[in-house]
């Protein structure tokens, strides 16, 4: 008996249950019967649901930070997140898979205009081809995020079309296993973007993009063709800029015709011919750091791949990788050994460019397109070296002026 007591006592405690999480997921009762969810599926699904506080981009209260702090697309530098080696085995790979998918691969390119190394490079780089298994429950991930994450309202109507989504038999609660942010299946959609984009492309009227690779490949071109995808245009050219070129031009809001940069001193660096259509093509400056490392013109394309993922860098990743399964041609340019600040310091820096009216866009603490030209505008009025960079350079600037 004692042993039996000491045994008992030594055993783990079970976690109380989370009230006011089990309270607001019944709130949500009213907007999922709204959204065509039966009660029996709210109930069943809902009923041992326990939020997840690991997860990154939480607001605690009191609580430690926790989980990772963002998106590798979002705190990695470019050479860490384009590495050769990921890139050139994921480019070899999606050859073998455009031979093997060669079928629905071009009646997708006919049907969509999108192309089929475009739609392989973003399953390769979601998920691996599938091979990698995303490692949370889907309808978890949304409720908590819906609860205490940074963009609740979002999440809440997503956690409600993930539960539409297992009502109406679209996928099996094991089947809808999730990234940290809710994103599922094979391309990684958001419920609301399966209801929006998601296509039965193999005819067996399921549109599965957890298991059909035509579906999966299919409701990814339909997305970018929904969002504003231009067939016949590259997504991006990769280029020299002139010795003398002003990095804090290299925002979404400045665009000439590709034929115009060309004039201007920026070159190609495969040495392209580009025929009258295509230089009439408006394009922006992109410099992922600053002036260091590779340079390129992004087409209206490059911006709709990255309304699939808002990051520059997954743009160039599925950009370049799509590239490479045609031709075996690394970036022309190196991308540099430069480092990332810290996303507290980057969001120091946005802050303080607010403040003296450099900047207006998100403080988020990432070196975006307008970050990066914001921080080469106060590089200027500083007597700093205009590289828009987020430097520690620029750090202590900053502070010294606080």
């Amino acid at each position: 008996m004692t042993v039996f007591i000491l045994a008992m006592a030594s055993s783990p405690a079970r976690a109380a249950p989370d009230a006011a999480f089990i309270q607001f997921i019944a709130s949500l009762w009213p907007e999922a019967q709204a959204q065509g969810v039966s009660r029996e599926t709210f109930d069943r699904e809902t009923r041992a649901l326990e939020p997840d506080y690991k997860l990154p981009d939480l607001i605690l209260p009191g609580r430690p930070a926790t989980g990772a702090p963002a998106q590798a697309e979002f705190v990695q530098v470019p050479a860490d997140y384009l590495k050769e080696a990921s890139i050139a085995r994921l480019a070899e790979e999606g050859q073998r898979l455009l031979a093997k998918h060669r079928a629905a691969l071009d009646r997708i390119e006919a049907q969509f205009g999108v192309p089929a190394t475009v739609v392989l490079a973003i399953w390769g780089r979601e998920t691996d081809f599938g091979r990698y298994t995303l490692p949370y429950d889907g309808l978890r991930v949304l409720a908590t995020q819906a609860y205490v994450g940074r963009r609740k309202d979002t999440y809440r109507n997503e956690f409600i079309l993930a539960l539409k989504l297992l009502n109406d038999g679209e996928v099996t609660r094991k089947d809808m296993r999730a990234s940290w942010a809710g994103a599922t299946g094979l391309t990684q959609f958001l419920p609301s973007e399966f209801y929006k984009h998601a296509v039965d492309f193999d005819g067996d009227g399921r549109k599965d993009i957890w298991h059909s690779v035509p579906d999966a490949l299919a409701s990814a071109a339909q997305q970018l063709v929904n969002k504003g995808w231009q067939p016949g245009v590259r997504w991006a050219y990769e280029v020299r800029p002139p010795s003398n070129v002003d990095c804090t031009i290299g925002v979404p809001e400045v665009t000439k015709p590709l034929g115009e940069w060309l004039r201007d001193g920026f070159v190609p660096v495969r040495g392209q011919r580009l025929g009258d259509a295509e230089q009439a093509q408006p394009a922006s400056l992109l410099q992922p750091e600053g002036i260091y490392g590779p340079a390129f013109l992004a087409t209206k394309n490059y911006f709709v791949i990255k309304e699939y993922n808002f990051s520059d860098l997954y743009v160039l990743f599925v950009g370049h990788l799509s590239d490479r399964m045609v031709s075996p041609v690394a970036f022309a340019t190196p991308w540099s050994a430069s480092t990332q600040l810290r996303t507290a310091d980057v969001e120091a820096m946005q802050r303080h460019l607010t403040r003296i009216g450099l900047y207006s866009d998100k403080i988020d603490g990432k070196a975006g397109m307008k970050t990066r030209a914001a921080l080469g505008a106060y590089q200027k009025s500083a007597g700093l070296k205009v590289d828009c960079w987020p430097s520690e350079a620029v750090l202590r600037s900053i502070a010294a002026t606080r």
